[in-house]
């Protein structure tokens, strides 16, 4: 089969693999669908150390090719959203509640990270029971393929929130996760949403997804401007995984109000917190973070509100790519040309 691959650090490109056989507990998935992530040319770039020869990618939907044999729930031939997060689940990480850990830190971040990932023609799934779900009839795979990261990890940040019905969240960054953070902050009932970008057609499409006010930090001061607004937030969002936008959530939260970090750091030795506004240690300002919260129960969750006509992701999708085109469709994204937000590959 043909993947696309990390060769090392800055470099990549197509090779030849051996179709991957699952064991006992696992699956093999003949991928139809993904979606290119930053975090993918995050890692390319060298963020989690050099690699060679990793398939890339961790968003994906298929059709099942082969189950092991003590699969269950699935069979072949099923189509299938697999999570961009694969926990053991019989982790001690993951029986205290932290699946996404399993183990280590980011230890249920498997695809591209610690094996291959889903930028193949088939792909393998660690314990296939737990990690993917059934798409119903009705919900298309462009649509369902949003499960497996941008959703799950967009709506985990507006969880992890702690957003009081008609509280105030503030969004910064509104990319592909911070536009599902908005849209998750507008379903848990957040009375004012204010999103934070430098890019106006971003903008847009977060007044989209709900927000109610926009702030282009081109042309504004978005901590004065929240402040003013809103005197502090209940919660700031960091969906960008940058110094100086997670140093505003911090000054543009209220007292006691979270911080809910998705953005991933993929740069420097350390995040740094403004002193005077985090009350010099003492303002009860909690900061949470998270990685993409996986499993069947949770893509299953997420599927119903495509299915329930809660959400429609696929504004997310500006661009569309054939697997041939994945070099191109990579670069794409590296570089943020095109006013890309998401491109969509289809096998």
């Amino acid at each position: 089969m043909r993947a696309f691959v990390m060769e090392g650090i800055g470099k990549t490109g197509f090779a030849e693999k051996s179709v991957p056989l699952p064991g006992p507990r696992d699956a093999v998935i003949k991928t139809t669908h993904a979606l290119i992530c930053t975090s993918d040319t995050h890692t390319v770039r060298g963020a989690i150390g050099d690699r060679s020869n990793l398939t890339l990618g961790h968003e994906a939907v298929g059709i099942v090719s082969a189950v092991g044999s003590d699969i269950t729930h699935f069979g072949v031939g099923d189509r299938v959203v697999v999570g961009a997060i694969t926990p053991d689940w019989g982790d001690l990480a993951s029986q205290a509640g932290h699946p996404s850990q399993s183990g280590q830190p980011l230890g249920g971040w498997k695809f591209a990270n610690v094996k291959d990932g889903v930028f193949a023609e088939y792909f393998h799934v660690n314990e296939a029971d737990a990690n993917m779900a059934h798409i119903p009839a009705d919900v298309a795979s462009e649509a369902a393929v949003y499960c497996s990261d941008m959703m799950s990890t967009g709506f985990a940040a507006a969880e992890n929130g702690a957003i009081p019905i008609g509280g105030t969240v503030a969004v910064f960054a509104v990319g592909p996760v911070g536009q599902m953070a908005v849209a998750g902050a507008r379903m848990l009932g957040a009375g004012l949403i204010v999103a934070v970008d430098a890019d106006p057609e971003r903008l847009e499409l977060a007044r989209h997804f709900g927000a109610d006010v926009t702030i282009d930090i081109r042309l504004e001061d978005p901590v004065a401007k929240i402040l003013a607004l809103t005197g502090g937030v209940d919660c700031a969002i960091e969906a960008l995984g940058d110094d100086d936008a997670f140093g505003n959530c911090i000054r543009a939260t209220r007292a006691g109000g979270t911080i809910s970090n998705v953005g991933y750091h993929g740069k420097g030795e350390y995040v740094r917190i403004p002193r005077e506004a985090w009350g010099v240690g003492m303002a009860e300002k909690t900061i949470r973070t998270a990685l993409c919260p996986g499993g069947r129960l949770r893509l299953g969750r997420l599927l119903r509100l495509i299915e329930g006509d809660r959400i429609d992701p696929t504004p997310l999708t500006t661009h569309r790519f054939g697997f041939e085109e994945m070099a191109d469709a990579f670069a794409m994204m590296d570089a943020k040309s095109d006013c890309v937000i998401k491109p969509l590959v289809v096998f």
